[in-house]
């Protein structure tokens, strides 16, 4: 059970910073460990970026004191080491980033350096320990990112998809959606055949912030309630209100792909809206 926080540290509104001395510790110096944690966009991982750096105590000169030097200093993350550095001359700091995965938006995480060098003689074990307590942000990444579809209905000339349509960019969640043009109607089975999502640095997708601006799919489906059905299609983002959103359709018979039931080349929607988004983590 950890002691009272002896010094707090104002790293960030997420972040509390304590130290764990034991009873017998009178060390001049002590780890201290500044982190945050973020959103990779491209990769949608958490990443926590930290540097440590040994107190230098009182009347310390922080530029020229061996003292100071430390061979290990273990980082860890809710009290598994991830990863280590040592304290060394001029400046007896080190920095570094490591993933965190098994994570949820608003979970809170503890990252601590630990000196189990020269400095151990308090805590059970021989360590002097200083943490922080950071928050853990809402993050996405382009293989679980989403697309959506509003408006009264999104359009691509004469043909309509189905309002509220959802498209993830994996194959591991169902999706929604369905085209009418004419008396004539495809509708897409659940999961996705393949998927691409790509984030074209020339597309200006925001608002909202999203890891992608285009998706490209294809499923197959039921066409006027017949089975054997491809369709391929694109999706693009770029911005609202909506009018410069994209969409390409193409639809034909799986066993005979010259059957073309329905193309429509790459178009700038006539109503409604695409947009793109984090999606939330799942498996």
């Amino acid at each position: 059970m950890r002691t009272r926080p002896l010094r707090l540290l104002a790293v960030a509104a997420v972040a509390t910073a304590a130290f764990m001395l034991g009873p017998t510790s009178a060390q001049a110096h002590w780890p201290e460990i500044n982190a945050s944690i973020v959103c990779n966009t491209v990769t949608g991982d958490l990443v926590v970026n930290y540097t440590s750096t040994a107190w230098p105590g009182e009347g310390s000169d922080p530029t020229n004191d061996p003292s100071r030097a430390n061979p290990q200093i273990n980082i860890t993350l809710d009290g598994a080491v991830v990863t280590s550095g040592a304290y060394t001359a001029p400046n007896y700091s080190f920095s570094g980033s490591f993933v965190v995965t098994g994570k949820s938006g608003g979970d809170v995480i503890e990252v601590a350096a630990v000196a189990v060098g020269t400095w151990g003689n308090g805590e059970p074990g021989g360590n002097v320990t200083h943490w922080i307590d950071l928050t853990v942000p809402e993050c996405g990444t382009i293989g679980t990112g989403r697309f959506t579809g509003g408006g009264n209905q999104v359009r691509v000339g004469d043909v309509k998809v189905t309002r509220g349509l959802t498209i993830h960019c994996d194959l591991l969640l169902s999706n929604n959606l369905e085209v009418n043009w004419g008396s004539k109607n495809f509708h897409m089975t659940e999961h996705l055949t393949t998927v691409a999502c790509t984030d074209d640095p020339n597309i200006i997708q925001a608002p909202p912030d999203a890891p992608l601006d285009t998706l490209i799919g294809v499923g197959t489906g039921r066409y006027n309630n017949q089975d054997g059905y491809t369709i391929e299609f694109t999706l693009q983002d770029y911005g609202e209100p909506g009018t410069n959103d994209r969409m390409a359709i193409k639809i034909y018979q799986t066993a005979n792909p010259a059957n073309v039931v329905l193309n429509v080349p790459l178009s700038k929607l006539t109503g409604g809206n695409l947009q793109a988004h984090f999606d939330q983590p799942h498996k």
